[in-house]
């Protein structure tokens, strides 16, 4: 006969078996999830086609970045969903516009510009390094002047692996451009080391494939802002840092989750540009 201290054994163990399972499992499925991510390596952004896709997942990650691509692979990421810390978008609808080539260079590269983002959730300041990237730089001038970023979603969040929001595209759906494409720029940027994006940064999406070697010289309108130290290698042009107030705001958006679960899809809380300005100072 079984004694009451060894089922309580039996069932103890019973359980942490089962526990073990559960946890292979979720490192599996996040394995695998990794694995296509990696196997792109590359920022993905339309000038009229294409969604944007990100990666950073390889053996040189920091070791907490396993345990959250794990977190994010369980079922339970994806039951629990934060309330929407952000308020309702202003009145108003996004321009259709688009154009045939990139503005003429107008900017002063020894100036310095600030863009102010006026978002559902906060407001995000961000300085802008006109002289290390001044075709980006004359460009968001340009069409923020244009009302072309007003009203327009903020489309992605990154969780795992990579910490971004993604916005600037007007279809809101990761496929939109103003028309023409811009230079790569300051990819030599100091602040990029060990191939990582420090936290603060604003970049630009591209169509570049590291593998293929191709895509170079294809940003258009699409830019994230790092929330958190992310892997990635310096492909993708830097042009801006984020205020410490922005930061706050985009804390805010990232602590409410994406709606997949899965550490990459819309954010859940409803990030709208209302309006977004760049003034020189």
């Amino acid at each position: 006969m079984v004694s009451n201290d060894q089922r309580r054994r039996q069932l103890a163990r019973e359980k942490f078996l089962r526990q073990q399972e559960r946890r292979q499992t979720a490192r599996q499925r996040a394995r695998r999830r990794n694995a296509v991510i990696a196997s792109t390596v590359v920022v993905v952004l339309a000038a009229g086609g294409g969604a944007w896709a990100a990666g950073a997942f390889d053996k040189d990650k920091p070791k907490d970045d396993g345990k959250k691509a794990e977190a994010a692979a369980t079922p339970s990421a994806s039951a629990s969903k934060a309330p929407d810390p952000c308020d309702k978008p202003a009145a108003g609808s996004v321009k259709k516009l688009s154009y045939k080539k990139e503005p003429a260079l107008r900017i002063d590269k020894s100036a310095d510009y600030t863009m102010k983002l006026a978002t559902t959730c906060g407001d995000i300041g961000i300085a802008l390094d006109a002289k290390n990237a001044p075709h980006t730089v004359n460009s968001f001038d340009y069409l923020a002047g244009k009302g072309y970023f007003d009203h327009t979603k903020c489309h992605r969040l990154t969780t795992a692996g990579i910490y971004v929001l993604q916005c600037g595209d007007p279809s809101g759906n990761g496929t939109g451009g103003p028309g023409y494409t811009l230079p790569d720029e300051n990819l030599k940027d100091k602040k990029l080391k060990g191939n990582v994006y420090p936290a603060g940064t604003v970049a630009m999406a591209n169509q570049y494939n590291a593998q293929t070697k191709e895509g170079r010289h294809t940003g258009g309108s699409q830019f994230f802002l790092v929330y958190q130290d992310s892997q990635l290698p310096p492909d993708y042009t830097p042009f801006g840092t984020i205020s410490a107030d922005g930061m706050k705001v985009l804390k805010k958006i990232a602590d409410a989750g994406e709606n997949t679960g899965q550490g990459d899809g819309a954010p859940n809380a409803t990030v709208v540009i209302d309006k977004a300005t760049v003034r020189k100072s």
